[in-house]
């Protein structure tokens, strides 16, 4: 591993060569910054201050391209640091004018920036110096824009993310309604957002209401909207419930006005949700592999959404491995002479992708026989048996390899093929 990794840093400081303009970039959210140097590091020209604009962006090429003529440079690469997202329109934009644009670790450029100058002082056009000697020197990578379907994707998977958030307020508050108004009412009804008990929030949600309605009113007008599961007997229980419940009485005109607009809030969450979701299932359909990904028992299609909805086209990786370094899943170890130090996940990568693996691999060590299997051997092994959490993250990175796989190559889930022979003797060993 450490061979391939200084590898691809000898590959990416063979691409900055003598006919390379080095452009660093510091971006702002109205303005910013960009300074050049050669491969040597020599600073070639003045800086350039542009704006966040159609106008700015072109100041920007234009000022590139008059140092690439004048300095005999044949490419260009600007390299930014990619916090906040104010920094995707100036990449798209670029590559569209024929720029490649790479990105530096925002923790290099925080770790490096002493070396300018022997002092810890941050500015605009300080960072914009230490993007572009990181650049020159292969501290750099590509970053992965996702086009086309995928562009479509993410931002669903996004907004689907901050409508469930949504959601789930609207949903605690009218729990928090019940609890106030009808403490007993989970007593009849255990799932309040069933169809018959929304019948009942809407239109009889205080318990004086509903003695007031009495039992044939309640059950007719449940039976004109649900055929089944409710009748004289769920009603009986919820007018028996409503007598005696110690809901709050005062205020109850102002609390019905409450209820009304977080129901009102809870139904319009809700259909967005399914708008959104079904604009996903289109989506995931012109994408080539999704049906076979998901033959793996227990990944569902949030779960297929939200994983290429970070990672983009799958063809744009040749191994799993580079994926599981995007999540952050991959190892660190600290350790120096004798002294061997444990090992744990970096962390530098896409947190959104790391926390959606977290979440879809819990179920699957339940419900998934392979990964059950896999998560008992991990963690009951005789040599070097790690912890429950542990397991979980080595899992993810198995989904990764797993999803990857099928995804490329177009095949269905095989168990035999994801425990593979030797982890199936070792099983056997193991039981």
């Amino acid at each position: 591993m450490k061979y391939k990794h200084a590898r691809k840093q000898n590959q990416r400081i063979q691409q900055i060569t003598e006919s390379t303009l080095v452009v660093g970039a510091d971006i702002a959210k109205k303005t910013h910054v960009a300074r050049a140097v050669d491969f040597r590091g020599i600073e070639l020209g003045k800086d350039c201050v542009f704006g966040n604009d159609h106008q700015g962006l072109t100041k920007l090429v234009t000022w590139m391209k008059e140092l690439q003529r004048r300095h005999h440079k044949t490419e260009i690469v600007l390299g930014i640091e990619p916090t906040g997202h104010y920094w995707f329109p100036l990449a798209e934009y670029l590559q569209r004018e024929g720029v490649r644009v790479v990105v530096v670790n925002p923790h290099h450029v925080n770790k490096s920036k002493e070396l300018e100058d022997n002092s810890p002082t941050k500015n605009d056009y300080k960072d914009a110096k230490v993007i572009a000697d990181l650049v020159r020197n292969g501290k750099y990578s590509e970053p992965k824009l996702p086009m086309n379907v995928y562009a479509d994707l993410r931002i669903l998977m996004n907004l689907r993310e901050k409508v469930m958030v949504n959601f789930g307020q609207v949903q605690r508050r009218i729990q928090n309604w019940l609890d106030r108004f009808f403490p007993e009412y989970g007593q009849v009804f255990k799932d309040w957002e069933g169809k018959a008990s929304l019948i009942t929030l809407s239109e009889f949600p205080t318990p004086s209401e509903i003695v007031a309605l009495g039992v044939g009113a309640i059950v007719r007008r449940w039976k004109e909207d649900v055929k089944r599961a409710v009748g004289p007997k769920r009603a009986s229980q919820l007018l028996e419930t409503a007598r005696t419940s110690i809901g709050l009485k005062q205020g109850l005109a102002a609390a019905k006005i409450e209820l009304k607009t977080l129901l009102e809030q809870y139904e319009m969450f809700a259909k967005q949700l399914e708008d959104i979701m079904m604009e996903v299932e289109r989506l995931l359909a012109q994408i080539p592999g999704t049906k076979e990904m998901l033959t793996i028992p227990g990944v569902a299609i949030v779960t297929l959404a939200g994983f290429l909805a970070e990672v983009g086209d799958l063809s744009g990786y040749d191994h799993g491995q580079q994926i599981i370094r995007l999540a952050g899943l991959n190892l660190k170890e600290n350790s120096s002479g004798k002294k061997k130090g444990k090992s744990t996940i970096t962390k530098r990568g896409r947190s959104r992708l790391r926390a959606l693996l977290f979440r879809a691999v819990m179920p699957m060590v339940a419900k998934n026989a392979e990964f059950k299997a896999l998560h008992q051997y991990f963690t009951k092994r005789s040599h070097n048996p790690l912890k429950k959490k542990q397991s979980i993250v080595a899992l993810c990175g198995k989904l990764i390899r797993v999803l990857y796989t099928l995804g490329t190559k177009r095949i269905p889930y095989q168990p035999s093929d994801v425990l593979g022979p030797v982890r199936q003797a070792q099983l056997q060993m193991a039981a």
